[in-house]
């Protein structure tokens, strides 16, 4: 691959003089101000473990300019979909936090966007990416964030860095491409440098970051929090979201063909499958530690973000259900105006140490004020809490809110003392957490510089065709660099993971598999929550292409068609034309044509008709190539290759037999032995 020709002479500036103002030309890095700095990967701390201080002027100065950087649209997580629903407790919590919310039987109003990270609002849903997983709890004590991603580990264990990392993934500033991509010289320049991002780059370069739907998508809180009862006894905690549905990714060329044919895919889904019913189901549940002053877990660190905690070791108990039922009636006004904040918190959860998440704490607040035009956010509708409001709080930007009394402020007489601060134990619990005699410092504990085993976890834990798969990933990612250096480095740390997965990847790219000194531990164990593969779930709101035309006997399509909507699946007719298939009382409307219809919008197809048309060849190469099921009738079969009639996951038969066995292939997503 040729490198585009970068040479000319130096850009001159409107005032006539070469390299424009005296801006970013300085040797060294400095504050905006132009004083010089020595660390800017750290945040200053109360000592290795303690919290991020208010005086670090560098940390506030630099998130602050980037919360800043773009108006309106958000710097990150710009594109999104949402939701409403309700959150019901078991009450399995209910020893672990006072939160009212998690008690048995509480049902709690939600608001949850999905979002994919890099790209501006105009991307497609389909790019490889992480998504986001954020949910609003409206409890009646008031509102709670839960903030997380669909992959558990993060990129940074700074918030300091953040700036760096999205300004390393997206486009590049000179051309502004490639947008939504992390197949670039920049990303793979900062990933294989700030290694810390071993272990979320490689769970981005798996399945994970391509997911079917975000029906069908995990959600993480990434840090570990912490929960204080009644009691006051205390617990750390990560919090999971479990999708009913199971945990299911597209392949690499159905993505790249959803991005193309339908670039709202994944919102399309969403949508379509609240409004029909199907609604979208996740367990939230919590991985449960003691609440140790080393904040360790069987030799891990809690407070890194760039870690997990496996299920083998401290199983994900369920707290509790959350259902979908409800599309926004308006985009703007609440898939976009929504504001979430890890601060937004509730008596009995409380945050931690984790040096990520106390940045994050400044940076949602103040990316809200801009992103929404001022303090007052929270009084838009889609923001507003559930719980009564009197914080004393007063004008700005967009005030809506019409306060009534003179004083507000504490203490106070005019007001008769109102508003009154909740009773000791009633409100906000700061957890008094004693902070061991330190110094102020920019560093990390050392538990922090492990950066390679949990990306070695996780790998081994994937099944031989989800391995293949970030082979194939990272080959192609790496590819679509210029850089030589870049990708040298990239198999560099790809062989601290795994040397096969090394050696596939140098493959690929025609370079030599490079020696390294400390070889990956080859002692670690599977996680088998890991892998994707292997389990068998619900097909609630899957989607079948039942493939028909006008000669098809009518009894066979309504027999196949029934049969699939008796077992919740979405039966979509496909025809080679629009309208209606036959006449009279027999007709049925068409959902798909020939045209329309790509497989990247199926999960199995039912063909009753002979696949003579090219459109119809071109639906049933793309379903066999993506590993779905298909089945066809008798007459039909027959002019199926031979090698689909003696292959795993291809029926034929009776047509209503062949739904009801394609029905049971569902349940496992893929046919991957295929």
């Amino acid at each position: 691959m040729t490198k585009p020709d970068q040479s000319g002479p130096a850009p001159v500036s409107p005032t006539g003089a070469a390299g424009g103002d005296r801006s970013q030309q300085g040797e060294s890095l400095t504050t905006a101000q132009g004083t010089r700095l020595s660390e800017t990967d750290l945040s200053l701390k109360a000592g290795p473990r303690g919290p991020i201080l208010l005086q670090d002027h560098h940390f506030r100065e630099k998130i602050t300019h980037f919360d800043h950087e773009r108006i309106p649209e958000r710097v990150v997580h710009a594109r999104g979909a949402a939701a409403h629903g309700v959150f019901r407790a078991n009450g399995a919590a209910a020893n672990l936090t006072l939160a009212s919310f998690l008690q048995e039987g509480v049902e709690t109003p939600v608001f949850v966007r999905f979002s994919t990270v890099l790209g501006s609002r105009g991307s497609a849903d389909t790019v490889r990416d992480t998504r986001g997983f954020a949910t609003k709890f409206y409890t009646g004590d008031g509102t709670f964030d839960l903030v997380g991603n669909n992959i558990p580990v993060f990129f940074i264990q700074d918030a300091i860095k953040f700036p760096d990392i999205i300004h390393a993934g997206k486009p590049h500033p000179d051309r502004e491409i490639p947008q939504a991509q992390s197949a670039h010289d920049t990303f793979w320049d900062f990933v294989t440098l700030h290694t810390e991002a071993t272990a979320h780059t490689l769970w981005n370069m798996s399945d994970r970051g391509i997911p079917r739907s975000y029906r069908m998508m995990e959600g993480f809180g990434i840090h570990t929090f912490r929960l204080v009862n009644a009691d006051g006894r205390t617990s750390l905690v990560k919090f999971h979201w479990k999708p009913r549905l199971g945990v299911h990714s597209m392949v690499w060329e159905e993505a790249q063909i959803a991005a193309g044919v339908d670039p709202d895919f994944h919102r399309r889904d969403l949508a379509d499958a609240i409004e029909s019913g199907a609604h979208p189901e996740w367990t939230l549940g919590v991985q449960v530690f003691p609440d140790t002053p080393e904040q360790e877990f069987e030799g891990i660190d809690l407070l890194d973000p760039t870690k997990i905690v496996p299920e083998e070791l401290a199983p994900v108990q369920p707290i509790g259900v959350m259902t979908l039922n409800a599309n926004p009636t308006n985009y703007f006004a609440e898939t976009e105006q929504v504001a979430f904040h890890p601060g937004h918190l509730v008596p009995g959860i409380d945050v931690t140490d984790d040096p990520l998440l106390q940045g994050r704490l400044f940076s949602y607040l103040d990316t809200q004020i801009s992103r929404l035009g001022g303090p007052n956010f929270g009084q838009l509708p889609i923001n507003r809490p559930h719980a009564p409001v009197n914080d004393m709080l007063r004008d700005g930007m967009h005030q809506t809110a019409v306060p009534t009394g003179v004083a507000p402020y504490k203490p106070n007489s005019l007001d008769g003392g109102c508003p009154f601060t909740a009773a000791a134990g009633d409100g906000f619990i700061d957890v008094p957490v004693p902070l061991p005699a330190t110094t102020k410092q920019r560093t990390r504990p050392s538990s922090f510089e492990d950066h390679f085993s949990q990306a070695r976890l996780f790998y081994v834990s994937l099944s031989a065709v989800e391995q293949e798969h970030v082979a194939l990933a990272y080959t192609f990612e790496l590819g679509k660099c210029y850089e030589q250096a870049i990708k040298e480095r990239a198999l560099t740390v790809l062989a601290r993971i795994d040397r096969t997965l090394c050696e596939r990847v140098a493959t690929g790219l025609g370079l030599a598999v490079p020696e390294v000194e400390d070889e990956p531990d080859g002692s670690i164990e599977p996680s088998a929550p890991l892998s994707q593969v292997g389990q068998e779930w619900p097909v609630d709101g899957r989607i079948v292409a039942v493939v028909a035309d006008d000669d098809t006997d009518p009894t066979a399509l309504e027999s196949v068609t029934s049969l699939l909507e008796s077992r919740s699946v979405l039966p979509l007719v496909t025809a080679p034309h629009g309208g209606t298939l036959f006449d009279g009382e027999d007709a049925v409307p068409v959902s798909r044509t020939f045209d329309t219809a790509r497989s990247v919008e199926f999960d199995a197809l039912v063909v009753l008709a002979p696949p003579t048309d090219e459109r119809a060849r071109r639906l049933l190469d793309e379903a066999w190539r993506h590993h779905k099921a298909i089945g066809a009738a008798t007459d039909v079969a027959e002019q199926l290759p031979q090698e689909w009639r003696d292959s795993t996951g291809v029926e034929t038969g009776d047509p209503q037999a062949v739904a009801e066995r394609l029905v049971g292939l569902l349940g496992k997503h893929r046919v991957w032995e295929r």
